[in-house]
């Protein structure tokens, strides 16, 4: 039985009083020898109607006192709690507010933890804003502080240091032009423009393209499956994005005289592409992080490996558009793989 109910704390105060006037209505009959029955039979009822109609408003009204502001307080999550009113004559509503205010206090803790992952996920961000953009702005500051001492005359050196001044404002041009992707990608700014395409017909582009800088690292890139016609429905673009940045990364990450293989497996209403080089491979601990954006995995030598540190989350932003997820596997001194899903053609 629920004691602390509105209801049964009412029956039971109600009943006891009706027993105690009942006892003492007793006493008095035989006193004054009066018709005990008949004075039971109005009494004792009235009194039990009249007692557990107070007690039963008084004791709901005193808990509702106590609860209503706890409630309050509870009624500002996002969760849907118990509510107070709901059935509470029946309830054992001290009982029924311990478990909400337990439920309450458990979906704050989570909230606090998420919110403190999520300030360190800001102040890692901010820093490594502030890491990759502060290289090439110094640079430039020290190639044109050297031109305005003098070295713009000397033709040993004006020349060269313009060069290297303008290569570092080309990436800073474009780390604020992939900050600005991700920004559109996540605000839901950016319109992917879906359409049917070929995309072994895109792959073979875009290794063309690449085959010059996969040359200089002696990595032969080749396409391993033997379809020449997939058609998927994507915003070919965007696509094109992903595969370059995935390509180059194999080539950047590559060993000398290594491969880069591309392969497709059919996948029923979707078509899965697979990236696969032998370089030398990512550490398991790394690869939760590894589509975060400017997480690199030797930190020491990003300003050598060139590229924003944007790519892979741009990556991860496109395919999330379009619907599909991507995957990593790698193993270090074996390489890395990594595979993505897109959309078969709808006609």
């Amino acid at each position: 039985m629920n004691f602390s109910s509105p209801k049964n704390i009412s029956l039971i105060t109600s009943s006891a009083l009706a027993v105690v006037t009942g006892f003492f209505s007793s006493f008095i009959f035989f006193i004054d020898k009066s018709d005990l029955w008949k004075y039971l039979t109005i009494e004792v009822p009235s009194i039990f109607i009249v007692s557990y109609i107070i007690v039963f408003y008084a004791v709901k009204k005193i808990l509702l006192k106590k609860i209503t502001p706890i409630y309050k307080i509870i009624e500002q999550t996002e969760v849907s709690i118990t509510d107070p009113m709901e059935s509470f004559d029946n309830k054992n509503i001290i009982e029924v507010a311990n478990k909400d205010v337990e439920i309450w206090a458990k979906l704050k803790t989570r909230e606090i933890d998420k919110l403190r992952k999520l300030e360190k996920y800001r102040r890692e961000f901010l820093g490594n804003v502030s890491h990759e953009l502060k290289t090439p702005i110094f640079n430039v500051q020290g190639y044109i502080s050297t031109l305005l001492d003098g070295g713009l005359h000397d033709e040993n050196i004006n020349q060269k240091y313009l060069e290297r001044a303008e290569q570092s404002i080309n990436r800073l041009i474009s780390i604020v032009q992939d900050l600005e992707s991700i920004s559109k990608l996540e605000s839901g700014e950016l319109e992917m423009i879906k359409e049917n395409f070929n995309i072994v017909h895109l792959v073979k582009e875009v290794i063309e393209i690449q085959e010059m800088r996969a040359s200089q690292k002696s990595i032969k890139i080749q396409i391993l499956s033997s379809e020449k016609s997939i058609i998927v429905y994507a915003d070919r673009q965007r696509i094109t994005e992903v595969l370059n940045n995935l390509i180059v990364n194999s080539i950047i990450y590559g060993n000398e005289y290594g491969k880069t293989t591309i392969q497709f497996y059919d996948m029923d209403d979707r078509i899965l592409i697979e990236i696969t080089d032998n370089g030398i491979g990512i550490e398991e601990k790394y690869l939760p992080r590894l589509f975060e954006r400017f997480f690199r995995v030797d930190k020491s030598h990003s300003s050598e490996l060139g590229g924003t540190g944007l790519g892979l989350a741009i990556v991860k932003h496109i395919l999330e558009v379009h619907g599909q997820t991507i995957h990593v596997k790698s193993k270090p001194g074996y390489g890395s793989s990594f595979s993505f899903t897109l959309q078969k053609s709808l006609q």
